[in-house]
């Protein structure tokens, strides 16, 4: 008889909820059944029992980790100020994989802990950047490796810059750019960075609370330089109000041969420019589109949304169980994103000057700034 997982699901109504689907995509198993769920809101908990199939539910998700035994849990709340006790409890709690919203955590101090914890207790997490898990993405790293760009040369990455722009969207859209950008280039080297509130450089006057349980936090005009390997660079930016039409979410490589440009999600938008001079204007070379089946090919995938880019997650957390090994999307690999996030502030605090990664910083550099 086939091996039927058991999943707890942890949701939090109005302070995340149960993110993108994070609790439904379970039910694209048949070796999965979802046990029992927790939220701390009763109303929430209450549809999410009816949307679950009836699972036995529960006001605290602590208790819920006492009464039940799991092989999976999703934790699913956007709001980054619960993830790091909620992973504790649940990697202690003797399951087997996790699945958990992005971004990872507030702090490095706060990801050191939730991979120390996973790691004592042999448990494989994923962490939701659905891009990794694109079939498109497979064809941009194919592109890539064929030197169809050339010589990757930098990498410009944006957020979404609508009203969350600056800090809120280096936190909450930056962190999908910035897993690709190592994903594709590789561990950084260093960074400098700057954050503005207002036309000002940002002192500890301008932090306040973040949205979405961000912690403390600055800047409607923030961004960053990084080095990579292999004499790379990268550059983040974000300017509050400033989206364009289309947006430019997403990231762009620029090769000395061609340019890709690439949106984020399970089927991204995609496409290449095969034109070293990167000015299609003047060489009259035209942009081509990238789809799951290559360059240039129609695509014929059904499903672009979040929830296919869930299922392969949860597709490759299960194989990553049965095989011993990290999930694609791992909790290490999503520990660098913040640590990308952070040295942004990190270098600020310290007048834009270089910081090395790893960074030796393992708090949140915002509330070390002075006032002046």
């Amino acid at each position: 008889m086939a091996t039927k997982y058991r999943v707890g699901v942890i949701g939090s109504t109005g302070r995340g909820n149960y993110g993108h689907g994070l609790d439904t995509v379970w039910r694209e198993f048949s070796n999965t059944e979802v046990t029992a769920v927790a939220d701390d809101n009763a109303d929430g908990l209450a549809k999410a029992v009816k949307r679950l199939g009836n699972p036995r539910g529960y006001a605290d998700y602590r208790k819920m980790l006492e009464k039940e035994k799991f092989d999976f849990v999703s934790i699913c709340p956007r709001w980054l100020d619960q993830h790091r006790d909620i992973m504790l409890a649940v990697a202690g709690s003797g399951v087997r994989g996790i699945y958990e919203e992005k971004p990872l955590c507030r702090t490095l101090r706060e990801a050191d802990e939730m991979i120390a914890a996973c790691e004592r207790n042999n448990v494989k997490c994923a962490v939701s950047h659905q891009t990794r898990y694109s079939p498109i993405l497979e064809q941009v790293e194919q592109l890539i490796a064929d030197g169809k760009i050339g010589r990757i040369l930098e990498y410009q990455l944006h957020g979404k810059e609508d009203n969350r722009g600056g800090g809120e969207d280096l936190w909450v859209l930056g962190t999908h750019v910035f897993d690709l950008t190592h994903h594709l280039a590789g561990y950084p080297l260093w960074c400098q960075g700057y954050a503005r509130q207002g036309g000002e450089s940002v002192t500890a006057r301008h932090v306040q609370p973040g949205n979405e349980g961000i912690g403390p936090l600055a800047g409607d005009n923030v961004g960053a330089t990084y080095a990579l390997p292999s004499e790379v660079s990268a550059h983040f930016r974000s300017v509050r109000r400033t989206a364009g039409n289309p947006n430019r979410f997403g990231l762009s490589i620029f090769g000395s041969e061609g340019v890709i440009k690439m949106t984020t999600g399970y089927l991204p938008s995609a496409s290449f420019l095969p034109d070293g001079s990167w000015t299609p204007a003047r060489t009259g070379k035209k942009w081509i589109s990238i789809s799951s089946n290559g360059v240039g090919q129609a695509e014929t995938l059904k499903d672009g949304g979040l929830h296919a880019g869930n299922v392969l997650a949860i597709r490759d957390l299960i194989a990553a169980v049965e095989q011993d090994r990290d999930p694609e999307a791992s909790i290490r690999d999503a520990r660098t994103a913040v640590e990308m996030i952070v040295a942004l502030f990190e270098s600020h605090r310290q007048g834009g000057a270089r910081v090395d990664f790893p960074l030796a910083n393992r708090d949140n550099p915002l509330t070390q700034l002075t006032a002046k």
